[in-house]
């Protein structure tokens, strides 16, 4: 009898766990596993991305400025160059003489003035002689005007006395227009020195058209000519113009292209992060210095102010970031991505971007009372799809020791790579659904739920695609 009581209660037992185990898989057959995380209070930055490249903030096409041959290339592509550096010249055969045949003409008039100085002393010297012969006429005149009065002298004596002072006086007006034209013809051999030094300075200026000079340091990115070819002064830019070209990399930025749902977020001043294909695992700091007001056609690059036909594509603007100094060297043209800071909030509070959703307050908060069932909800699947939605999340809540999901509208702020920004709705610490995508998109309020945060989530793009 022993036996077979404990055999029958083994049975009994079997049979109770049996019953119990069914009941549990019964009633979590109606429960949806959901993924969750909670509220936490963290660093949040928000970014915006751009790619581009490499540009130098300055940069200038060296043309050139004389017709001719070219005669020699001091520098190659890639040199570093110094300002005032010869970069190149040009034949200086015609320039060149013009500047030796004036500078003789200006030594001939030179000559001319020394010659016209000693002239103007020499008349200068025949004054004072003139001078001295009147006065000595005057005496002369004097004496004998005075003998004259007096009966002493014939008037024949007084006459010729007379004569000769005349002269004189004639002679000292005559010396000094003489001195009076050697100076004016000193100083029109002098205007004739200033004129020809003034040729000289636009012959010297012509010949050094023929020597092309750094205006600043920098770096030659680009040759188009080679020593013998003919260049012409025309358009920048046109064939046969243009010597080569020289970028200011004393200022580097980075010149990238923001889509336009990400450029109201970015303003000048702005930090950010740039990386260079060409120098993996290096990141370049730099600010925000220019943000573009032209929205541009992401597939052909034009202004959409220059496009004449309207178009529903996507739509770029250019943002210049300009880099801290930096010793590495970068050129111009390397491919680069910028990162730009457009936010920051310390030890906010943040939840996954993931589990927003929206949903027409109303409806949920029946839902969650009912259980996540309505009378309304069996006649109309999208119930209160026509009403207002707001942006909230599902929040677990203990429902006498069952979880159930409750739908709570939520506030949000700035947003980061992962995570979003809660100013209102939810506290630290509170759980919410976070996916998976097809449980969110389809879960009410009310609905009991089981945590099941054993595997990770798929992303969004591959719910959606699935």
């Amino acid at each position: 009898m022993t036996g077979k009581k404990i055999l029958l209660i083994v049975l009994i037992v079997v049979v109770v766990a049996g019953v119990v185990a069914g009941t549990v898989i019964h009633s979590r057959s109606n429960v949806t596993a959901v993924t969750t995380a909670k509220a936490v209070s963290e660093d949040l930055i928000s970014t915006v991305s751009g790619t581009g490249q490499i540009k130098p903030k300055t940069y200038v096409n060296v043309g050139a400025t004389s017709f001719g041959r070219i005669t020699h290339l001091y520098v190659k592509e890639g040199d570093h160059v110094k300002a005032g550096q010869l970069l190149a010249t040009v034949e200086s055969e015609q320039p060149a003489s013009a500047v030796a045949a004036q500078q003789a003409t200006i030594d001939s008039s030179r000559t001319n003035v020394e010659s016209y100085i000693a002239a103007e002393k020499t008349a200068e010297a025949n004054v004072d002689q003139a001078e001295a012969d009147l006065e000595q006429k005057k005496f002369d005149y004097q004496r004998a005007q005075a003998l004259y009065s007096n009966k002493l002298i014939a008037k024949q004596d007084f006459d010729a006395k007379k004569a000769l002072y005349d002269v004189d006086v004639a002679t000292l007006a005559q010396r000094k227009a003489a001195v009076l034209q050697a100076k004016a013809q000193t100083a029109s051999a002098r205007s004739q020195v200033a004129q020809g030094l003034a040729t000289l300075r636009g012959n010297d200026y012509s010949l050094g058209l023929t020597r092309s000079l750094a205006p600043f340091d920098g770096l030659v990115t680009n040759v188009p000519v080679r020593e013998g070819e003919t260049v012409v002064v025309g358009i920048q830019n046109a064939e046969g113009s243009t010597l080569m070209t020289l970028a200011d990399m004393s200022v580097i930025t980075a010149e990238v292209k923001v889509d336009e749902t990400d450029i109201v977020n970015v303003a000048l001043g702005q930090t950010a992060n740039v990386t260079v294909d060409a120098f993996p695992g290096q990141v370049f700091t730099g600010k925000v210095t220019e943000v573009g007001d032209q929205a541009l056609l992401r597939t052909t690059g034009v202004a959409t102010s220059q496009s004449t036909t309207g178009t529903e594509e996507a739509k770029d603007f250019k943002v210049v970031v300009t880099l801290d100094p930096t010793k590495v060297d970068l050129r111009p043209g390397l491919s680069c991505t910028a990162k730009i800071t457009t936010a920051h909030q310390p030890n906010t509070l943040t939840i996954p971007i993931q589990a927003l959703v929206e949903r027409e307050p109303v409806a949920e908060q029946t839902l969650f009372k009912d259980h996540g069932k309505t009378a309304s909800e069996a006649s109309d699947p999208t119930p209160g799809k026509s009403a207002a939605l707001v942006q909230g999340v599902y929040l677990l809540v203990d429902d006498k020791g069952r979880q159930r999901v409750r739908f709570v509208p939520v506030t949000t702020g700035i947003t980061g790579t992962t995570d979003i920004e809660v100013l209102s709705g939810l506290k630290a610490g509170d759980e919410i659904v976070t996916g998976h995508y097809k449980v969110l998109r389809t879960l009410k309020s009310g609905v009991a739920v089981k945590r099941d945060n054993s595997v990770v989530a798929p992303t969004t793009s591959d719910d959606s695609s699935s």
